[in-house]
């Protein structure tokens, strides 16, 4: 059998799983408005035909009080029931199991009406919750009950707790935020008993033959949190209550240890997991950057886990589990915990998807079904845009040229697989050199394009995806060979002094100046390094799980510059800027704004920083400011009376948007 721990059942006494794959919680977007249903039972039947042993949804409030955000997903009133028995019916007709997450937001809720144990307000929201009487506490945890007792009647198989990531239980449990001395704060042993009420009213309420997975906070990575015997005490106290299974939970959102983004080893928390294995009896889920089969086989094999969790790989690729068990992992479309299209998403009020998947969470509108009428096109250009565009215009059963003047296909895709912490773009470039072979595609790299061969060769569309031009920057001195493109350091391998002046503080700017300071390889692969760098205790015997960070001296001195005001790096994505942000300040990379550039020369580049004139003694110069769509041939097919399409970069060349790319790509094929 291909990966036989990760394909062993899971017997859990009333139920026996089919393998040791969990799909994890994450949110949509789709839970929170009943006329999405629909949409969202389409997203989990799609993964439940394709293999998942388990799933679990996007966390649903018991109360208002619990809500994430106003009007989110909520499960409280009877006539909540209908909307979620699609979901239930839809999974099952596929043959799947699926749990619903109960998720209390406490303070992280961001609404006027959010109550905690305690009156502290969250440092990631404006409001400061409401203190929740005594009567307050009991009325929640029957608010817990009561949403796992209609879950049970929707159909679901059980219910996950949410018990981590600082929502409401983990607030009841850390003396950081529980200031309480009554009967539910006070000590350890107090401060855990509404989880574990909760747990032992709801087994009651329920029965034997429903699943509860508690979500265990096994590293909080916040000051005041839990320490390593205060964590072991309550998932003996959860299991005793009557959980079946428990899952890990790794920070939480106000951590400023980062857990889930790209730059974070794979299965870099799965020795957490490991670390409770023999204490309780129950499966253990070991969860964060668990993305391929090889890695989820490792963690089980080591016996770190019973259970593998994963979100967003099942996100990138529904069929993750079947292409795995079929011996077919090759093909899998790999999370490269980008956080740009769910988690950015999620926190912009905007439905989720993924980078390089954009039908995810859009199953029943972005279909990929066969074309009416069979067309011979030419996609020129084989970046993320043109490579998406191509591969699935042949599925559809168009006959597909692909044309790159490169000798490989990827695109901009080859430069950022270069940055540390990057590394898993390898994985996307591996899964579309498969998909364009599968699909029939035919390659012509290292081949220039011309507008009267492309003519001549009568296609019956044309695709132009030709990508960016980067843009210049012009100063005295800027014709220096010292001067250089971002393309001459991560594409030429052109060298690079010690002291460096990278101009321009985009995306570019910032992994260019990642890649200037980090010494190879990268922290990404080596979980004990990384975890030195950001300050995690492997050994657990400091409280949170957190001592000083003890980052590596850089391997250049950089500075960070953009002309604008304002902190470099504000425009980067909501979920992952800060962590570069913070690596590059570990670093000792001085980042700065209002920077004007008065001349490059042999004692360095002459700046004027807020006005006042400045020498950063560099050897070399990086120019990231930006790129220019390069549609050279768009124009000259327009001449010869050709119409193409525009898509990628050469659409819109602001900050190479491989999100943006991807999906144009993807959505003007269906078309076409």
């Amino acid at each position: 059998m291909n990966f036989p721990h990760l394909f062993a059942p899971l017997d859990l006494g009333h139920v026996t799983l089919p393998n040791r794959i969990l799909m994890g919680s994450m949110h949509t977007g789709l839970e929170d408005k009943a006329a999405d249903f629909d949409k969202l039972a389409a997203y989990f039947a799609e993964r439940a035909r394709g293999g998942v042993g388990l799933m679990v949804t996007g966390g649903i409030a018991p109360s208002i009080r619990g809500w994430l955000k106003p009007f989110g997903g909520r499960l409280s009133m009877p006539w909540h029931v209908a909307r979620h028995r699609k979901l239930t019916a839809a999974v099952h007709a596929e043959g799947g199991r699926i749990c619903m997450q109960i998720l209390h937001a406490g303070r992280y809720g961001y609404h006027p009406l959010s109550v905690a144990p305690s009156r502290i307000r969250s440092p990631i929201t404006p409001f400061t919750p409401h203190a929740l009487t005594a009567r307050g506490v009991e009325r929640t945890v029957r608010d817990f009950v009561r949403c796992a007792e209609l879950a049970r009647e929707a159909g679901y198989d059980g219910v996950e707790v949410m018990g981590s990531e600082g929502y409401l239980i983990n607030q009841f449990i850390a003396a950081r935020t529980n200031h309480r001395d009554d009967a539910w704060g006070g000590d350890a042993a107090r401060r855990m008993r509404f989880p574990v009420e909760i747990v032992r009213r709801t087994r009651a309420a329920v029965g034997r033959d429903f699943i509860i997975i508690y979500r265990l906070s096994m590293l909080d990575l916040v000051e005041d949190g839990q320490n390593w015997k205060e964590i072991v005490a309550l998932a003996k106290a959860i299991e005793t209550a009557g959980a079946s299974i428990i899952n890990t939970g790794i920070g939480w959102h106000e951590a400023r240890v980062p857990t889930i983004v790209t730059s974070v080893p794979r299965a870099g928390f799965a020795w957490v997991t490991g670390k409770l294995k023999g204490e309780v009896s129950i499966p253990l889920v070991a969860t964060n950057r668990i993305n391929m089969p090889e890695v989820a086989e490792r963690v089980l094999a080591g016996g770190a886990a019973d259970m593998v969790s994963m979100a967003r790989p099942l996100l990138a690729d529904p069929e993750w589990a079947n292409k795995a068990k079929n011996g077919r992992s090759e093909r899998i479309n790999t999370c490269i915990a980008c956080n740009q299209a769910c988690l950015d998403h999620v926190f912009q009020n905007r439905r989720a998807s993924c980078l390089v998947n954009p039908r995810a969470c859009h199953e029943t509108e972005l279909r990929i079904e066969p074309a009416t009428q069979r067309k011979r096109v030419a996609v020129v250009g084989a970046g993320p845009a043109g490579m998406a565009c191509a591969a699935t215009l042949a599925e559809r059963g168009h006959a597909v040229t692909l044309i790159d003047r490169s000798t490989e296909i990827g695109g901009q895709f080859n430069y950022a697989k270069r940055i540390p912490g990057k590394e898993e773009f390898h994985e996307t470039l591996r899964y579309f050199r498969h998909r364009l072979a599968d699909a029939g595609v035919e390659l012509k790299l290292g081949h220039e394009a011309d507008a009267a061969s492309l003519k001549a060769a009568g296609y019956g569309e044309v695709v132009i995806a030709t990508g960016v031009v980067p843009r210049k920057v012009h100063f005295p001195g800027s014709d220096d060979p010292r001067v250089l493109g971002y393309l001459d350091v991560l594409a030429l391998d052109r060298p690079v002094g010690a002291r460096v002046a990278v101009i321009g503080a985009g995306g570019i700017g910032f992994d260019v100046a990642e890649f200037l300071v980090e010494h190879p390889p990268s922290p990404a692969t080596d979980v004990a390094r990384w975890s030195r760098e950001w300050g995690v205790d492997m050994q657990l015997a400091q409280r949170s799980g957190l001592v000083p960070p003890q980052p590596e001296a850089p391997q250049r001195q950089v500075w960070l510059l953009q002309r604008s005001e304002g902190r470099p790096g504000a425009r980067l994505n909501k979920t992952t800027g800060w962590v570069h942000r913070a690596t590059l300040k570990a670093k000792h990379v001085a980042m700065l704004g209002k920077v004007s550039y008065e001349r490059f020369d042999d004692e360095g580049l002459h700046v004027a920083i807020d006005g006042k004139a400045q020498l950063l003694p560099v050897d070399n110069v990086v120019i990231c400011a930006g790129q220019e769509p390069d549609r050279r041939l768009a124009e000259e097919l327009a001449d010869l009376g050709v119409t193409a399409h525009l898509i990628g970069g050469a659409d819109v060349a602001a900050e190479l948007d491989a999100k943006r790319a991807i999906d144009q790509g993807t959505r003007l094929a269906c078309r076409l």
